[in-house]
């Protein structure tokens, strides 16, 4: 592992700091912790943290001796002085002299204990960088440590390696435990460089923080050059289907199986998740083995994956293409003996509880299947992705372990007592979900004008968002650039959509452009390319949605800019307001022939809007012709005022929100009695 420390860059980190009233220790923690954390092979998704001990005046002035901690939430590889935290050094040394203190009261001490009470909750692992005499501590959950400590003979292989430069630790649940025993076998070792956690990480300590830092990065190496000598076979394949299908074939049924049904509402009020897909020749050759069911079936490689991954993956059956319906069976039944058997893991543990724990829900956190690669699955796109990252880090930890010997991680019931920590699961059920969570949206023509305020308004509620559009480069977020015009460049963009979210639950069909000539004079062409614009491509983008809705079988909703147009023709706009008015009577036959499938369609009827279709050209042009200001003709509605592409949006998002209606059109223009419908 390569050794990222620069003289130069620590002092630029140290002045930095220095101009913020911050000194020098902590100013070369934020900077070690930030390399420690910018290497996915050591630290990923808060598996590892860091301290120093230094000395800060209290609100009196008095200085003292505290411990500037990694707190909770804070991302290594980004973090600032605030997100490490000063805890009052001496109460928490106090602590060790005690022979058990339980989690809640292990925190409470901390938080007391905080020179300011507006900071984050400092690590959970707190307590083992105060007991530990040294200046400057990093923690990390490195690939190769985990790769060679995750064997029935980790102890012996790591004590071979290390000999007197680490201390062995055997496997405890981190907390006030945990930070006791290492104490104590460090102070039978005083003289080493790190502390080796079986199953769990590795620590480093030292004087200052390059020392702290160096460490770590030397004994890493030692533990990848070591696993650099096996050659050993690994993950023979198993027999597949020649020719497999596809993921974008394959998430929306898997996405429409582990959806949880409401009570109530109908299959659109089901509990849904978001997938985040990976595929590689790591990830294949590892869901493609003939012993998957042995070697991905252990537990997580670390103790904290199993907060983001649960206990152990779902391990779908192999797909062919073609035969999806078979696929679709044979899931079914691989999900609900998952749901079985966590069912009875949970059973098995929960009694042996002081205080009984809340089941979770049985759903898959990662699927793995054959031929295709892997899902991560979270309730939001970023807990899919990061569920995907760790999974992906599971598939090279493992293959390094299989190397080297057998595979196999902490017990079944250690594992249980980690996904079921009250403190690291009340980090994930703190936040209130919005009322679009767990929605995928997909917004044609989303890159400017009332697409990107549509796009917006649905992330505001809390929807993942893919963006449809020519030219996407602008766009921050999914976006896919798509000809809507083109049924297989429609195709292919949903496709994509599927196969990176898992599926689609709402569309808004928006994209379009204003043609204009009066009717009897226009050419052909100009009313054919309006059309293909403004009709046949909203066909194409809802059938499409259709197709992967239908799949899912969790009902959906289509939505439709139709525009004022469709109902109230202007003149010298016939060549934009048939195909428009087309597109309306679209929208009622997707509401007529597909409401069985649960699938709600409605239209957005708008006038006026200074963006996108009209623009300041035609505003001005319209407005010449009125004999109006702008400002009148754009306000010239029954309430006076101008209607902008927030107000489009937020129509949108009401109609999506509207689970009982369908066959409906919201007119947006301020009122206009000739354009307004039932």
């Amino acid at each position: 592992m390569k050794n990222l420390w620069s003289d130069s860059d620590a002092r630029q980190a140290i002045a930095s700091h220095a101009a913020k009233g911050i000194d020098e220790d902590l100013a070369l923690r934020v900077y070690t912790t930030r390399l420690l954390g910018g290497e996915p092979k050591l630290v990923l998704h808060g598996g590892g943290n860091t301290s120093v001990k230094t000395r800060m005046a209290d609100v009196t002035g008095r200085p003292l001796d505290v411990l500037c901690v990694k707190g909770s939430g804070w991302d290594m590889g980004t973090i600032e002085a605030p997100g490490l935290p000063a805890v009052r050094l001496a109460p928490l040394r106090e602590l060790e002299g005690l022979q058990a203190l339980s989690d809640e009261d292990m925190v409470n001490v901390q938080r007391a204990n905080l020179l300011d009470s507006k900071a984050p909750n400092p690590s959970v692992e707190t307590l083992l960088h105060a007991f530990l005499p040294h200046k400057f501590i990093d923690h990390t959950h490195s690939n190769a440590v985990l790769a060679l400590t995750d064997q029935p003979d980790g102890a012996e292989l790591a004590a071979d390696l290390y000999g007197k430069r680490a201390a062995l630790v055997p496997y405890v649940m981190p907390g006030f435990a945990l930070a006791k025993k290492t104490a104590e076998i460090a102070r039978a070792h005083p003289d080493v460089e790190g502390l080796i956690l079986l199953k769990h990480g590795i620590f480093s300590m030292g004087a200052t923080a390059e020392e702290a830092y160096v460490r770590m990065i030397d004994l890493v190496t030692m533990a990848e050059q070591r696993l650099a000598k096996a050659t050993r076979r690994i993950f023979p394949g198993a027999d597949l289907p020649a020719k497999p299908a596809t993921a974008a074939e394959i998430a929306p049924i898997l996405r429409g199986l582990f959806s949880l049904p409401a009570k109530a509402g109908g299959r659109e009020a089901a509990q849904r998740f978001v997938f985040e897909f990976r595929s590689s020749p790591e990830i294949l050759a590892y869901v493609n083995g003939k012993e998957i069911a042995r070697y991905s079936q252990q537990g997580p490689v670390t103790p904290d994956h199993a907060i983001r991954t649960k206990n152990v993956a779902f391990i779908a059956p192999a797909p062919e293409a073609g035969r999806l319906d078979a696929f679709k069976q044979e899931a079914k039944a691989a999900l609900e003996k998952f749901a079985a058997d966590y069912h009875a893991y949970f059973k098995r543990y929960n009694g042996q509880q002081i205080t009984a724990k809340k089941e979770l829900d049985p759903i898959p956190r990662v699927a793995l299947v054959p031929g295709v690669g892997l899902f991560g699955i979270g309730n939001t796109s970023k807990d899919a992705k990061i569920a995907a990252d760790l999974a992906e880090t599971t598939v090279a930890v493992i293959a390094d372990a299989e190397r080297l010997g057998t595979y196999q991680c902490i017990p079944e019931p250690d594992i249980f007592d980690i996904e079921y920590w009250s403190l690291e699961q009340a980090k994930l059920s703190s936040a209130a979900e919005k009322p679009l969570a767990r929605r995928i949206v997909v917004v044609t023509g989303g890159a400017s004008g009332i697409g990107a305020a549509t796009a917006a308004a649905f992330a505001r509620e809390g929807a993942e968002v893919a963006v449809l559009d020519r030219d996407v480069s602008k766009v921050k977020g999914f976006a896919v650039a798509c000809d809507v015009t083109d049924p297989k460049s429609v195709r292919a963009a949903f496709d994509k959509v599927a196969a990176s979210f898992g599926g689609v639950d709402i569309v808004v069909s928006n994209a379009g452009a204003a043609w204009q000539g009066r009717i009897g004079d226009v050419d052909e062409s100009v009313l054919r390319q309006s059309f293909e614009l403004n009709f046949w491509a909203h066909q194409s983008v809802a059938q499409n949605a259709v197709r992967i809705m239908r799949t899912q079988n969790l009902g959906g909703c289509l939505l439709f800019n139709t525009s004022k147009q469709a109902v109230n023709p202007g003149p010298d706009f016939g060549p934009y307001g048939l195909p428009k008015a087309a597109t309306l009577f679209l929208m009622r036959q997707y509401a007529l022939d597909h409401g069985g499938d649960g699938i709600r369609a409605n239209a957005v009827n708008a006038d006026r809007i200074r963006t996108g279709l009209l623009t300041d050209e035609m505003i001005a042009q319209r407005s010449r012709a009125r004999g109006l200001s702008e400002a009148d003709y754009m306000g010239g509605n029954l309430l006076g005022l101008e209607v902008t592409a927030d107000d489009v949006a937020q129509a949108f998002v009401s109609l999506a929100k509207a689970m009982k209606t369908t066959g409906a059109v919201t007119t947006v223009d301020g009122g206009n009695i000739a354009a307004a419908l039932r």
